[in-house]
């Protein structure tokens, strides 16, 4: 490709970016400063400590993302109300919220089994997340109002509000127990503030969903929006919704299941410094999980060209993007990593290094998987690629972490990647009716009887 295709390539691909993803990206900016600054906190206790903390989040992550398929099929009806169907909101948003609530409670009953089996950092701890667990789920299930409307102030809002609160409440407890914070290990501390401050922001914000649900109601009965009888109901679709639950676990199995494998051959502290690397280079994913979440509502568009379009666009800006970042990003964290964390953590450096190339070929599946769910409604998709990365990095991460550690692991999980995404545009490809060159040479117009008659 020559210098001038290259770059108008790259211009054409900043004009795509839809202006609600800058926004977007800039609240996740923001998020990661604090998630930064709490990781720096719990870091400079030491790699066990931090090893420690990476598996008591990845555990939450795994039980949020379980059941995200209410707020992803919440999304997917909103996004066809918005389309032009008929329905309203409100009742729909209330019946998951119910369901998660529930389902949390089921889930709590689970962690705390696995609390009072265990003395072991920090599975012993799970009791914190049981008592949150019916909370912490409102979030991803409300915020599917806001993303089937492509709205990202409130979905922003909600993202910020989480991390915000646990440093504000990390404060709380360290001003309470002032005197004694020597005596208690700053994990717990941390894992406390964790918990109580992501479930106060789960509260209100399924509270203000339920508001925005109402007025927006409101307004389309004014215009003569009819409720459709009888209205859609989750559990009438149980394969949907519990396809993109098991899809999510195996997508963060995909990028955490590897943490597990380093515990298990080389300990805690190596964890600690392997989780770093991870969570630094995951740090390219911004741009493209604000494009994807921007774009989440157009990507559902029920007209196939529309939706293609949208998709090649925000896989092109996702991929682009990211490869200019991680040149950056690895200079800034062979200076910074020990600087601000510890001489410790200079380990992380070359298992960063091994990550990078697939975490940014695997920018563009936020979007292919927006195009498998919210377009096809076929979520399976996602999850196949999902495990067919998480296959191929787990089979080599147990064969190369005994020989060659954390750069072992990283190695595995970025050649896992890259061959998944391959597979990924392919599958997108064929369901789009579009060649492989969309990718650099545009969308051509789908005629409308090839659109009618495939999809």
């Amino acid at each position: 490709m020559s210098v001038n295709a290259s770059d108008s390539l790259l211009r054409r691909a900043w004009s795509a970016i839809p202006k609600a993803a800058l926004g977007n990206l800039a609240a996740k900016l923001l998020i990661v400063g604090l998630g930064l600054t709490i990781t720096v906190l719990v870091a400079r206790q030491g790699p066990k400590v931090q090893g420690a903390f990476a598996l008591f989040v990845a555990i939450e992550s795994a039980l949020l993302t379980l059941f995200t398929g209410l707020g992803l099929w919440l999304a997917r009806q909103v996004s066809r109300q918005e389309a032009g169907e008929s329905g309203f909101g409100a009742p729909l948003l209330r019946s998951v919220l119910r369901a998660a609530v529930g389902l949390g409670l089921l889930a709590s009953g689970v962690l705390l089994a696995v609390s009072w089996s265990t003395s072991v950092m920090p599975y012993a701890q799970l009791w914190l997340l049981a008592l949150a667990a019916p909370f912490l789920l409102l979030v991803p299930t409300a915020t599917g109002l806001w993303l089937g409307q492509g709205r990202m102030w409130p979905l922003n809002l909600a993202q910020v509000a989480a991390p915000a609160s646990v440093l504000g409440g990390l404060s709380v407890v360290w001003w309470l127990l002032d005197s004694t914070k020597r005596q208690t290990p700053m994990v717990v501390l941390v894992l406390t503030a964790w918990v109580l401050g992501k479930s106060v922001v789960a509260v209100a914000t399924a509270l203000y969903a339920l508001r925005e649900a109402r007025l927006r109601d409101d307004a389309r009965a004014g215009q003569g929006i009819a409720p459709v009888q009888p209205r859609p109901r989750w559990w009438q679709e149980p394969g949907f919704v519990a396809t993109i639950g098991i899809t999510n676990v195996v997508s963060l199995l995909n990028y955490r299941a590897s943490l597990f494998l380093v515990e298990r051959h080389l300990g805690l502290a190596v964890v600690g410094t392997y989780s770093v690397a991870v969570s630094v280079a995951e740090l390219l994913w911004l741009l493209s999980s604000s494009v994807s979440v921007s774009a989440y509502s157009r990507i559902g568009h029920p007209d196939r060209a529309i939706a293609g379009q949208t998709t090649v666009q925000a896989v092109r800006i996702n991929v682009l993007a990211t490869l200019a970042a991680a040149p950056l990003l690895l200079a800034g964290a062979w200076w910074g990593l020990p600087w601000l964390m510890g001489e410790a953590y200079a380990a992380s450096v070359l298992p960063l290094a091994a990550l990078l190339p697939g975490v940014a070929a695997y920018a563009a599946a936020s979007s292919l998987s927006a195009f498998y769910t919210n377009h096809l409604g076929k979520p399976h998709l996602s999850g196949s690629i999902a495990a067919l990365s998480l296959a191929i990095s787990f089979s080599l991460g147990w064969l190369l972490v005994p020989l060659h550690g954390a750069v072992g692991a990283a190695v595995a999980s970025s050649l896992g990647y890259i061959v998944a995404i391959a597979v990924a545009y392919r599958v997108f490809l064929q369901h789009a009716g579009l060649p492989w060159r969309a990718l650099w040479s545009g969308v051509p117009a789908i005629p409308a009887d090839a659109a009618a008659t495939k999809g």
